[in-house]
């Protein structure tokens, strides 16, 4: 179908960099004009990018990439890594506790079952939340006063830093799941939508526990990106 290319083709340009977040799509007629075709073809193109979260169309004031493809370090915690892209964020702390976790303190390099549990929200323009997050840190040395005095505007990666916690190596895990209800209210979305489920371990050099994450990543604006290469002899 007309409007399938089309939508092939302004996907290939967003997702390829040319047309940059923040960026306006030319207005239904130049495109129209464009590709020869109808302002509903158009439309209907549009309406595609828009489901999948590639575009968000404003009445009387166009269509609007959301899409940014770029990698994101996130050694320096998810703040520093969407800030050095641009993208501005705001967390809002949720809960700070201390409890225990038997299934953590089976874990290399965690001594006790004691930890630290930081549940926050991430949010973007106009409060949208892009992201849950569910941190457990050993309760140890200055952490363990977490609960009473908070993060303090600080990043939860800078925090353990200054308590000797720098991650080195870890492993991450993602699958696709859907959102139980007390997750929907958090992320102000329906419950059963599905977002991506990842699950990050972190240790230090020398193999203590630093921090175990579970994020829920709203899908479009988050997205896994491999690379990969053939080994050579």
């Amino acid at each position: 179908m007309k409007h399938q290319r089309i939508t092939v083709v302004l996907e290939t340009e967003i997702r390829s960099g040319r047309v940059p977040r923040g960026a306006r799509l030319p207005g239904e007629l130049a495109l129209a004009r464009r590709f020869g075709v109808s302002r509903n073809t158009v439309r209907a193109a549009l309406a595609e990018l828009n489901e999948a979260g590639l575009i968000t169309t404003r009445t009387g004031k166009g269509s609007f990439v959301l899409f940014d493809g770029r990698p994101l370090d996130d050694r320096l915690g998810w703040a520093h890594a969407l800030a050095a892209q641009g993208v501005e964020t705001r967390v809002r702390v949720l809960g700070i506790a201390a409890t225990r976790d038997e299934k953590l303190s089976g874990l290399p390099g965690m001594a006790s079952p004691d930890v630290i549990v930081i549940e926050r929200v991430r949010e973007i323009e106009a409060s949208t939340v892009v992201s849950y997050e569910r941190s457990c840190v050993p309760a140890i040395g200055e952490l363990r006063d977490l609960p009473a005095r908070g993060l303090g505007g600080d990043s939860l990666t800078e925090v353990l830093t200054r308590a000797g916690l720098y991650a080195d190596h870890g492993e991450q895990r993602l699958r696709g799941r859907r959102i139980d209800a007390r997750e929907a209210v958090l992320l102000r979305r329906e419950s059963g939508a599905w977002f991506l489920n990842t699950r990050r371990t972190s240790w230090a050099a020398d193999g203590t526990f630093v921090e175990r994450v579970d994020s829920l990543l709203d899908p479009e604006h988050f997205q896994l990106c491999l690379d990969f290469r053939e080994s050579t002899p």
